[in-house]
């Protein structure tokens, strides 16, 4: 690893379809996207799931009603095993200001979890402080707690 990316490895006990279906609905996304102590409102959400597709969504800071917004390009869609994708702050006034990559891999276990590996590859060195490796473990941990069974 370098410091320009992170990977983050959960599993999941829920089949891998549902684990990977959770990443392109926004009736879904807007229950787990974001770290703990933000929302991410539906109206705030749009996801073309195509390569080439692209998706957009604001994090809301629950504590003070800031906003996050984050924008990308679908780069590889492989159901149910790989989601890439683009990831940036459209406005640049964030620590993640130029375009990252994020690569999604889901796995079957033999006992009918799901093993993802969530790796973010950015353009330029990450800052300890920035809070992207934290956020998106925060945000996995509100997804393992939506595909609860």
């Amino acid at each position: 690893m370098s410091d320009r990316e992170f990977t983050i490895v959960r599993v999941f006990d829920a089949p891998r379809e549902l684990v990977f279906q959770a990443w392109l609905d926004p009736d879904q996304l807007t229950e787990w996207a974001g770290p703990h102590g933000f929302s991410t409102p539906r109206d705030r959400i749009v996801i073309e799931p195509h390569v080439g597709g692209r998706y957009d969504s604001t994090m809301v800071s629950d504590a003070d009603g800031s906003t996050y917004p984050s924008t990308g390009v679908f780069r590889e869609i492989v159901t149910p095993e790989r989601l890439m994708f683009t990831w940036s702050d459209p406005t640049g006034d964030g620590a993640i200001a130029s375009e990252s990559v994020v690569t999604v891999t889901f796995a079957d276990t033999s006992d009918g979890k799901t093993t993802m590996s969530f790796h973010l590859l950015a353009p330029d060195p990450l800052d300890r402080e920035d809070g992207a490796a934290a956020g998106w473990g925060q945000a996995l941990e509100r997804l393992a707690s939506v595909l609860q069974p």
